[in-house]
């Protein structure tokens, strides 16, 4: 009994022990400000809501600000589309297929597209092209982790 317990409380954790090793392993060229953590924060959110999430995700989306030195730019991102997705009436995230890659897609494009306008150059424009194509591609490989612990919630 103990040890399904213990596999229980891995699984419940699972989601939020993704997002802290994500944002610590943060690398300028791989991970910059450890901006992977969206992907988890994301999926947890809105694809596959997991209890208690949304404070720990508003949390780390802070963290992100903190490392990138933006003010509140990704901690605002995550907040107008929490507020978008609730008052949504068109489609449900929970039900899209692909684990909802094409509007991951959209919510990090516009995000990293706003930022690159604010100091628009060809040095930025070509590490924005690069964190979009980079961030989308790992998209799928750890959301297919996070469904593959979450299977039997």
């Amino acid at each position: 009994m103990t040890r399904d317990k213990v596999i229980k409380f891995l699984r419940n954790i699972f989601p939020f022990i993704t997002v802290i090793v994500l944002w610590r392993l943060s690398v300028y060229f791989w991970n910059p400000a450890g901006i992977l953590a969206i992907i988890p924060i994301f999926y947890c959110s809105f694809v596959r809501p997991v209890p208690w999430f949304a404070p720990f995700a508003l949390l780390f989306c802070f963290l992100i600000d903190y490392k990138f030195d933006t003010l509140v730019y990704w901690t605002a991102m995550y907040c107008i589309f929490y507020a978008i997705n609730g008052f949504q009436n068109f489609f449900d995230l929970t039900r899209v297929d692909k684990n909802a890659i094409h509007i991951f897609m959209i919510f990090f494009g516009v995000a990293i597209m706003i930022l690159t306008m604010l100091d628009l150059n060809i040095s930025n424009v070509m590490w924005a092209i690069w964190l979009f194509a980079w961030v989308s591609v790992l998209y799928i490989p750890i959301t297919a982790l996070l469904r593959l612990v979450d299977n039997d919630r």
